[in-house]
């Protein structure tokens, strides 16, 4: 006879507000109280529980995602200068402006155009006459100290 579920309704609510502040799925493992491997049961068996942790995932990366984005552009945010002048707190309302982020474009870049913008090596292995093959005075080195 299997072990009864520790499952509840109120998971899925819980699931997908956690997942709204980022958690990931070992994260909802600990809150809960169980093995990861039991969270992806939980999602097979219980889609309002999947759907759930799909749903916050989505708009927590989304949010991400725009900030990245700005910060990768630049962009402009209110903010408060405060003084004291004459012994009075003065504050008074600005725009801060914050410029482009190199590594931020790069991040972006590098995962929304991999091909373009991946760091890769192209690794020859193959000899002038196209085989396998070291050249001869690579070869001869390595043969030479194995004997």
């Amino acid at each position: 006879m299997a072990r009864p579920t520790k499952y509840q309704e109120a998971y899925a609510e819980q699931a997908r507000k956690l997942c709204l502040l980022g958690y990931t799925d070992a994260e909802l493992a600990d809150f809960f109280e169980v093995s990861e491997s039991t969270i992806n049961k939980w999602k097979l068996d219980y889609p309002e529980f999947s759907e759930s942790i799909k749903k916050g995932k989505a708009v927590a990366d989304a949010e991400v995602s725009d900030r990245l984005y700005q910060r990768a552009m630049g962009f402009v945010a209110p903010d408060i200068d405060i003084r004291v002048i004459e012994n009075r707190i003065v504050e008074t309302p600005l725009e801060k402006y914050y410029p482009p982020d190199t590594t931020a474009a790069i991040f972006w870049l590098k995962n929304r155009q991999k091909d373009k913008w991946r760091e890769k090596q192209d690794v020859n292995h193959t000899s002038d006459d196209g085989s396998m093959t070291p050249k001869a005075p690579v070869y001869n080195i390595v043969k030479s100290e194995t004997q």
